[in-house]
């Protein structure tokens, strides 16, 4: 770490919702001091009984601020950090409670001003927002302010502050980001050209060895391979490490008493060959609406739950509502969870229910009476899916990302849709639960974000492969081409 004087320090100050992101966010700025304004202390309370992951945060902050500060004399002066920075709680000196009201104690330009165009100091955030202009005006080093809040970082910028994102876990120059959020039916993946003879022996034998030259490659990364005699015709190859390739095992999905799904494009059958293996345990998949994630997924994985590979499968979907919210939903965690785990149930159904043939419904008696739900001995309506039989003995689980903290989960598949709403926190927490003989399956769509405090490069998702690309236990997959229906790939690239 390069060394910085005293002048060349700056001030960052804190907003709260950087802390419930990642609670170690205090202790990755360097040599720069860190200000904790005392209203984030106030703010962390309200969540510090939470039973979720961000109350958990709340808590360890909490912990990890204790272990500094045990004295007071230590949280007037700050402490010094192993990093050579500083940590220090702020208190406004320019603001004071009398009376029942927020007065301004102690003038300064920049606070004064923020004072001036945002005068309701009942909130928070105006509060923090005036710290962060105090500190401005009255430290002789650089003062910014952090938060993930866009709105207070544009309100601190009308005030001429520092204001910027929490960027220490934000993914940059990540091609496959853009590729995948792009409107478009073409696949994307890295070519190698080989000779046509060679092409021909990887077909046959099923591995490829040859010297990779400068080029590097990730082990477990898809590719293709192609003669320069026949630039469109390809084979398809997984890298796996010190110059070896193999073909890929699985393009067909046959779920017993139910369906049988092909493999539809080149990002599929990548997919399917990453999903079967048993040797990747963790498998990141980026796809916009349409392009089989959840469908694939959940058939592989109920499959292989048939054969015996694994004991059972795991479903959760990241909460976070598109329009307005329908509040509280009683029963059950399957029933609590029910539309949101909906696309999930909605594939299960169709793998498990054959398809009838036309001739079955010839000569099919129509009834002309209608069965009455409270009539004596009438037959109910709604007939059992399919699947619910194994919700009910367990074999399919739903679980709620709330509740995954502390546990350990071996020999089960457990399938995490919508994943880019994920903060890397709780992405951390969920692929830190697999136990030996699990598969963990993260699937999202990065133009589909509604979590306010995470972005295409700062989600769980993109941090969970970016972290862990190049482990031998870890694949991703890019999935580009729609095949749902021409409308619904027309519409995913049109509107």
């Amino acid at each position: 770490m390069q060394s910085t004087t005293p002048s060349a320090r700056k001030n960052f100050v804190l907003d709260t919702n950087v802390l419930l992101h990642d609670p170690q966010s205090m202790f990755c700025f360097q040599e720069h001091v860190v200000w904790i304004p005392v209203e984030v202390l106030e703010e962390l309370d309200k969540f510090k009984s939470e039973n979720t992951t961000r109350g958990a945060n709340a808590r360890e902050v909490h912990r990890r601020l204790n272990e500094r500060f045990p004295s007071a004399l230590q949280m007037r002066e700050g402490v010094d950090l192993e990093s050579g920075g500083k940590l220090r709680v702020c208190v406004n000196a320019a603001l004071q409670y009398a009376d029942g009201a927020w007065k301004e104690a102690a003038a300064s330009p920049r606070a004064s001003a923020a004072l001036a165009l945002f005068p309701d100091l009942t909130r928070v955030d105006n509060r923090i927002l005036l710290t962060a202009a105090h500190l401005a005006d009255t430290e002789t080093t650089r003062a910014i302010l952090v938060t993930k809040d866009l709105n207070l970082q544009l309100k601190a910028r009308a005030l001429g502050l520092d204001a910027q994102d929490y960027r220490t876990d934000r993914v940059e120059d990540d091609q496959d980001i853009r590729r995948t959020q792009r409107q478009s039916t073409s696949e994307e993946y890295e070519t190698f050209e080989i000779p046509v003879q060679r092409l021909q022996a990887l077909a046959s034998e099923g591995h490829l060895h040859m010297d990779l030259g400068e080029r590097r490659l990730l082990e477990n990364q898809y590719l293709v391979f192609h003669s320069p005699e026949n630039p469109k015709h390809g084979v398809p190859a997984r890298y796996l490490r010190n110059g070896n390739f193999q073909a890929l095992h699985r393009e067909h999905i046959n779920i017993r008493g139910g369906r049988s799904l092909q493999a539809l494009n080149l990002g599929q059958r990548f997919l399917l060959d990453a999903l079967y293996d048993p040797n990747i345990s963790l498998v990141t998949v980026y796809g916009k609406a349409g392009t089989g994630k959840t469908l694939l997924s959940v058939g592989a994985a109920l499959e292989q739950v048939q054969q015996g590979d694994y004991e059972k499968i795991l479903i959760t979907r990241v909460i976070m509502p598109t329009g307005k919210d329908i509040g509280f939903l009683p029963g059950r965690i399957e029933e609590k969870m029910q539309p949101w785990l909906q696309p999930s149930y909605d594939a299960l159904e169709y793998l498990m229910a054959k398809p009838r043939k036309p001739e079955a419904f010839e000569g099919k008696k129509v009834s002309t009476r209608k069965s009455t739900p409270n009539a004596p001995g009438a037959s109910p309506d709604k007939r059992a899916k399919p699947y619910e039989l194994l919700l009910q003995s367990g074999i399919i689980e739903v679980e709620a990302i709330t509740h995954i903290r502390g546990r350990s989960i071996p020999r089960s598949i457990f399938i995490v849709d919508e994943a880019q709403q994920l903060t890397p926190h709780e992405a951390k927490t969920l692929v830190t639960r697999m136990g030996k003989g699990s598969k963990m399956i993260l699937i999202g769509d990065l133009a589909q974000i509604d979590n306010p405090y995470v972005d295409a490069h700062t989600n769980g998702l993109v941090y969970t492969r970016n972290r862990l690309q190049g482990q031998n236990f870890m694949a991703h997959v890019n999935l580009f081409k729609g095949e749902r229906s021409a409308m619904a790939e027309v519409a995913a690239n049109l509107m």
